[in-house]
């Protein structure tokens, strides 16, 4: 069966993902970048412009969103209901991280279940000359979440964790690397993808008051154990997690998460300190899905940035 030819895509940004977008036009000659004006009027409402709106009538379009926090999600959502109306032939917007993806169930009646609240402003994106916009999503925190979306988007949900086999296979004794996950909901989410790795289990026990990780199966004894999960926030089951490996033989221990969200600075425990004290992370790989977190531990160990581009590159020719 004969490739289908690959189409050129304008690809426009917001303002935090500049540095991405610059790397996902290097990936292809397919893909140009195009330029917004992000303004304000004086009472902080935005004030934008769509820079070449008239010659991009016909062409395929994507938007490469961030939406890192509420105050910059209003002025992107501008941007991205607007441009499937100027005549263009197909639409695509690439949210790497999908920032409300936790907050996807009701333990109780009155919990707002905000997942499905931002999918549902998604969901009303307007249909493009091409049919239904592509939604690209990378490691959704629960997969059910594809039914959360209208049919005017066609979520599309792809993972990190293939540039993370890679990373891993370029590794010393990458032969005595073992898979850990913090909990079972990971271990659904992510086994199948790594199943060619020896894996351990974690999991959360209640003990009084407290919730204590505990190794649920698996040895890693004297292996390097690498917790996989779909992000972080505090880290303080990672830590625990790591602890618990240690107890257990672990000659080292890393992580690796889709998205280092890290409110408050909190990536700050898992920094190796220069007092020669132990390092609790060998490595601790992020992709580059948060981009105001890449900027803060940039060249900071144990953290390494695995970037997306190419896979987002890939996405876009879909």
């Amino acid at each position: 069966m004969e490739k289908p030819r690959k189409k050129q895509v304008l690809l426009y940004h917001c303002v935090e993902a500049e540095e991405l977008a610059r790397k996902v036009a290097s990936q292809s000659e397919f893909i140009q970048l195009q330029t917004i004006n992000w303004r304000s009027f004086d009472d902080g409402f935005p004030n934008l412009f769509i820079n070449n709106a008239q010659d991009i009538r016909g062409q395929h379009v994507a938007f490469l969103a961030s939406f890192s926090s509420p105050a910059v999600i209003f002025e992107q959502l501008s941007v991205i209901f607007a441009l499937p109306r100027l005549f263009v032939a197909s639409f695509t917007l690439v949210l790497p991280f999908f920032p409300t993806g936790s907050f996807e169930r009701m333990e109780e009646e009155g919990d707002v279940a905000t997942a499905f609240t931002m999918a549902r402003i998604l969901s009303n994106i307007p249909i493009s000359r091409g049919g239904p916009t592509s939604l690209v999503i990378y490691d959704i925190h629960a997969l059910q979440e594809r039914f959360y979306f209208g049919d005017q988007v066609l979520p599309l949900f792809e993972t990190g964790i293939p540039l993370l086999k890679q990373r891993l296979h370029q590794l010393p004794e990458s032969e005595k690397i073992v898979v850990a996950f913090p909990d079972d909901g990971a271990w659904k989410r992510f086994h199948k993808l790594l199943d060619h790795f020896p894996t351990v289990i974690c999991t959360k026990v209640r003990e009084g008051d407290k919730r204590i990780v505990r190794l649920k199966e698996g040895n890693p004894a004297g292996c390097h154990v690498v917790i996989v999960d779909d992000l972080v926030q505090s880290g303080g089951t990672l830590i625990e997690c790591q602890k618990v490996l240690a107890a257990h033989g672990a000659a080292k221990v890393s992580a690796y998460v889709t998205h280092g969200v890290f409110p408050k600075r909190s990536y700050e425990r898992f920094l190796h300190k220069s007092d020669g004290s132990e390092k609790g992370f060998a490595y601790f790989w992020i992709t580059d899905s948060c981009p105001h977190t890449v900027k803060a531990i940039e060249s900071k160990a144990p953290f390494e940035i695995i970037s997306l581009a190419g896979s987002i590159a890939d996405a876009l020719q879909i």
